[in-house]
């Protein structure tokens, strides 16, 4: 007598579409439950990218203060937020804040310019006195930064632009004398020297501040 019998380890059809169907009920069952969850995060999401964005381009304006380019920086963070950032709702931003924040980056770069031309290279620096004088500004500005000043809230910031003034002035004031000048003839160099990293840090700072105020405002209203 021969006996059909059934292979060992077969499904039928029925047990093999339970089994497959298991995880996608198990999946959108999940996701069902989790939806107040979702909406949770959305606006929290949101509102956390939006204080991150802010707060770079903080630090990047703080960047002015030891002679990097941090207007540029804070530009391109809310270049970079436009493009991939929220598209609707408060802390949506359209490129009208990026064009206005490109237009005061510039006009601190000009500033800085015409300061530095007005500085220690209208005086007559040589090109190694120029280079000491921004290498020693700085140094000091970061000096500056970390010592401070007994003044709240802008102690460090006011600091920072002091050393580094002082900074470019020993910097440009090193440089003549190892050219051959005495310190009595690099005297008025350093002091041109100070004055202009002065007055385009200063003019730099401002025009960040109002970046920084234009990234604030775009995410809130």
């Amino acid at each position: 007598m021969i006996f059909e019998i059934s292979p060992t380890g077969s499904i039928s059809q029925d047990t093999a579409n339970f089994v497959i169907s298991m995880p996608l009920t198990f999946s959108a069952s999940f996701f069902a439950e989790s939806n107040p969850w979702t909406a949770w995060l959305e606006p929290t999401g949101t509102f956390l990218i939006a204080i991150t964005m802010v707060l770079l381009c903080m630090i990047a304006w703080a960047g002015n203060l030891i002679a990097l380019p941090g207007n540029w920086v804070a530009v391109l963070v809310l270049l970079v937020y436009a493009l991939v950032g929220p598209e609707t709702g408060n802390a949506s931003i359209g490129y009208i804040p990026v064009l206005a924040a490109f237009c005061f980056a510039l006009l601190g770069e000009g500033f800085e310019f015409v300061a530095a031309a007005l500085g220690a290279q209208k005086a007559g620096a040589s090109r190694k006195a120029t280079l000491l004088a921004m290498i020693g500004s700085m140094i000091g500005a970061i000096l500056g930064a970390i010592v401070g000043l007994p003044v709240p809230i802008v102690g460090q910031v006011l600091a920072a632009i002091l050393f580094g003034g002082l900074g470019a002035t020993l910097g440009a004031m090193l440089g003549e004398w190892s050219n051959g000048s005495s310190w009595r003839e690099s005297l008025p160099i350093g002091h041109a020297a100070f004055w202009g990293r002065t007055i385009g840090t200063l003019g730099k700072v401002a025009a960040g501040a109002v970046i920084v105020v234009i990234a604030m405002i775009s995410v809130a209203v």
